[in-house]
């Protein structure tokens, strides 16, 4: 019996929560601690560092791209093989960083293998396979701990690279990294068979529909773009994008153009990861109480604020560190919810699918993120306008999340027309 065949096993929460949230935080790890080599790499191959942003921006739109055909191929035949290809991805895309010299070899290496590993790897997948394997009462805190794991894995993975860096350079520590990457294997075997098949034919929210016929992808992803909720949905996580590549890359530059040391760059990623644990769990508590999209305005509101805030204040020590604290509480929290909408909306036959489109806008913000980010610094010498195109998205994502309905879609979007 293959994956795409085998029925529902009953498999403790707890296994699937440290599965699903070991495979994020090694992945996620390894992604979001990629840009303390950014300095390293431009010393290293004297491209500038406009050239080597773009293999950073194309790996977040990678990472987006890859994502809905990942899903699809999960829905299709489960979890684990999807999640092995990843895995493996990541840990040889990783390990080629060193020896790339040029433009085109470093997008290669960061931009299509890493960041296409990490895609196959990443939430689209994960979060569809934990929605079915846990019952529907309990989903909303998985999820909020399955994001915490990739919050983890950077809160972890920064030190430890900033760490082996000291001790033996740059080189050694993003293959360690790739290395480390390779202990998430054994989780895609605990994860393996959350298909389709093994998802109730017509479920929405985790209840069964009766009589409902089980639409195929292409019916259901046409369905869903054909919702404004949906695209309301999509337009507000592509803010997300836009907000979390531009930190992720560019924090460190940040910390250096305030002429601060660098090793504050690594404690202010750490602390992102690690303040992002506590904005991950908070959310997966609050989605059991209060509307979803009321939650995701609350967000990026907050997150309009304090960029606002930061941009006004001295850049000390202090400053940065809080303001990177601040950050992490809102820098994933995002996904539990919109994942929520998703599943709420259109059920979990098809939601690696569906989340994985959602991603995808997410990843072109990312894209423009990390691109004009670099190239921002370039033009100005300082990250100025970046933080306030960040002020204006952030509030815009906070307003087009009023309209969304939030509400089970009726029966007759369960079958075919």
């Amino acid at each position: 019996m293959n994956d795409a065949n085998r029925p529902p096993r009953p498999l403790p929460v707890g296994l699937v929560l440290l599965a699903a949230g070991g495979v994020f935080a090694l992945t996620m790890g390894a992604r979001q601690s990629m840009g303390l080599f950014l300095g390293a790499l431009n010393t290293h191959t004297g491209l500038g560092l406009a050239s080597i942003s773009l293999a950073f921006a194309f790996g977040q739109l990678w990472w987006g791209l890859t994502q809905p055909f990942a899903g699809m191929v999960a829905d299709r035949l489960g979890a684990g093989r999807v999640l092995v290809a990843g895995v493996l991805l990541v840990a040889l895309g990783t390990a080629m960083v060193p020896f790339m010299t040029s433009t085109g070899g470093l997008v290669l290496a960061i931009g299509v293998v890493a960041a296409g590993g990490a895609g196959m790897a990443g939430p689209s997948v994960l979060m569809a396979a934990t929605t079915r394997l846990i019952a529907p009462a309990k989903r909303a805190m998985a999820t909020g701990i399955v994001n915490a794991g990739g919050s983890f894995g950077q809160f972890l993975f920064v030190p430890i690279a900033q760490g082996i860096t000291a001790a033996a350079g740059w080189v050694v520590a993003l293959q360690s990294m790739g290395a480390l990457v390779l202990l998430a294997l054994p989780a895609a075997w605990v994860l393996r068979g959350a298909s389709v098949q093994a998802t109730a034919a017509g479920s929405v929210a985790g209840a069964v529909v009766p009589n409902a016929p089980a639409l195929s992808t292409g019916q259901t992803v046409r369905r869903a773009l054909g919702t404004p909720s949906f695209l309301l949905l999509g337009a507000g996580f592509l803010v997300c994008g836009f907000h979390v590549a531009f930190i992720a890359t560019h924090l460190p530059g940040v910390v250096a153009a305030c002429q601060l040391p660098p090793s504050f760059g690594a404690w202010a990623l750490a602390l992102v990861g690690l303040f992002n644990i506590v904005g991950s769990l908070s959310m997966g508590w609050a989605m059991g109480r209060w509307r979803m999209k009321s939650l995701l305005s609350l967000v990026y509101a907050a997150r309009a604020v304090a960029v606002a805030v930061f941009v006004v204040l001295p850049k000390t020590e202090v400053v940065v560190l809080v303001f990177a604290a601040v950050m992490g509480l809102t820098f994933l929290s995002t996904v539990p919810p919109t994942a929520g909408l998703v599943a709420k909306m259109f059920g979990t036959a098809h939601m690696a699918t569906l989340f994985g489109v959602v991603m995808l806008t997410h990843q072109i913000g990312g894209f423009l993120g990390a691109y004009l980010g670099g190239k921002a610094f370039v033009a100005t010498g300082n990250y100025d306008w970046m933080w306030y195109a960040d002020i204006v998205l952030a509030v815009g994502a906070a307003l087009i999340h009023l309209p969304i309905r939030e509400a089970v879609l009726p029966a007759r979007v369960a079958a075919p027309a």
